[in-house]
């Protein structure tokens, strides 16, 4: 596989850009090698720079729920644009935006445009504290909620130790407010909300995770999470940044029979454009400037472009319900493919699937946490990954990322898949 154009790429990006690249899991530092540059995509494929062509499987971590450039979403574009790209001004596709949003999840009252998850992540934390007055809020150790300086926090020496950064630049002062509990482990949040009585405003939690491998909450603890927070007063987030409207038109918390109190999206939410939003009770969300106290602004929320996007992307999930009758199809017949495959090899490596999410680990030890993901021997996956790409599949570069299943994905595209995950895996264990 000649790729000597991204090389070339990648050499002069890095003497712009830090580490050449724009988001740091896109350099390939977890897997080895150069990262590849795409130039186009259509459907279940995309072509890097070099003319390579590759089964996409990341689908812009998430967004692409229909593969690249479908139809529906480059005629809304190509109509929104000829009105011109920003405004700074409401558009009436902002209200009806928001109105499709609340008919597709229950939980949302009201909802507030912004451009990034990282955005309504970090603006429906302060939401819960402005609303609540408490300070203090409570995330687990392994999911990811954005780059914002109070989520870039790992676990202390002890179980109620307070946290720390996990970057330079975070100060301990944005830690001191956040406190680090055990996915699927309900003990650990009584303990925290026994130690820190009335100072809790918010836990916040992927409710199926995909950023440690796609791991999801056990149905037993997250009803209790929702008891405890009913009694004790706290604003429950629902983190559906990567979930929303993928695993299910109500996302997660349609799937799991649990409403939240604020949940937030992005990716499919903006058809493949940053976007993101936030929203839940009405109660909470009138805290929110102009209506309330609790400042929030973005200049270029709700874009028409974005709103174009997002709408054509959610009003087709609308008047297509079988949408995800198909993808669990498709992705069943994938997940079995490659459990097939494991067995044939002899190994019993965990695959954890939940919709069109799915991840395999290089572990025979069952996934459902943080502690039990890391098991994972990243080295092998590193190695699967690059045969993988060298039989046209393209996976994420990292090990606890998600493989994503769209619309687009064909049988041919899946048995394609299936055979070369067959020969990855002998190619590797030999």
């Amino acid at each position: 596989m000649n790729i000597e154009t991204s090389k070339k790429l990648f050499e002069e990006a890095k003497k712009y850009i830090p580490g050449g690249v724009n988001s740091p899991v896109r350099a390939f530092k977890s897997v080895g090698g150069d990262p590849l540059f795409i130039k186009r995509g259509e459907g279940s494929k995309f072509w890097d720079a070099d003319g390579n062509e590759f089964i996409d499987y990341i689908g812009s971590w998430g967004p692409h729920l229909f593969g690249h450039n479908p139809h529906f979403i480059v005629d809304a574009l190509k109509a929104a644009i000829e009105n011109g790209t920003s405004f700074g001004a409401p558009t009436s596709l902002e209200v009806e935006m928001a109105k499709l949003i609340t008919e597709l999840v229950p939980s949302i009252e009201m909802v507030r445009m912004v451009n990034s998850g990282t955005e309504a992540t970090m603006s429906a934390v302060r939401a819960a504290r402005g609303y609540t007055g408490k300070e203090k809020f409570i995330k687990f150790e392994g999911c990811y909620h954005g780059h914002a300086d109070y989520f870039l926090i790992k676990a202390g020496s002890g179980a109620l130790t307070l946290g720390v950064p996990t970057s330079p630049g975070v100060t301990k002062g944005n830690a001191a407010d956040t406190l680090l509990a055990d996915y699927n482990d309900i003990n650990s949040i009584k303990k925290l909300v026994s130690a820190y009585k009335n100072e809790i405003a918010a836990v916040i939690i992927e409710p199926i995770a995909g950023n440690m491998g796609v791991v999801k909450v056990k149905d037993d603890f997250i009803k209790e999470l929702r008891s405890i927070c009913d009694e004790e007063k706290i604003v429950l987030i629902f983190d559906e940044v990567m979930t929303g409207f993928r695993v299910a038109a109500g996302g997660a918390q349609e799937v799991l029979g649990i409403r939240p109190d604020l949940s937030t999206f992005g990716k499919i939410i903006g058809g493949g454009l940053p976007v993101g939003a936030f929203g839940g009770k009405k109660e909470i969300m009138e805290k929110i400037a102009p209506s309330g106290p609790v400042y929030q602004a973005g200049t270029l929320s709700g874009n028409p472009l974005a709103m174009a996007a997002g709408y054509a992307a959610l009003k087709h999930i609308k008047d297509n319900p079988g949408i995800y009758k198909q993808l669990e199809e498709r992705s069943s017949y994938l997940e079995k493919g490659f459990k097939t495959n494991l067995s044939a090899v002899g190994k019993n490596y965990a695959m954890n699937r939940v919709g069109s999410m799915m991840c395999i680990f290089f572990t025979e030890d069952n996934v459902d946490d943080f502690k039990s993901a890391i098991k994972s021997d990243t080295i092998l996956y590193g190695k699967y990954f690059h045969e993988m790409l060298k039989r046209g599949v393209y996976l994420a570069p990292a090990q606890f990322e998600a493989l994503f299943v769209s619309t687009a994905h064909s049988k041919e595209d899946l048995d394609k898949t299936i055979r070369a995950h067959r020969e990855s895996l002998e190619f590797i264990l030999k």
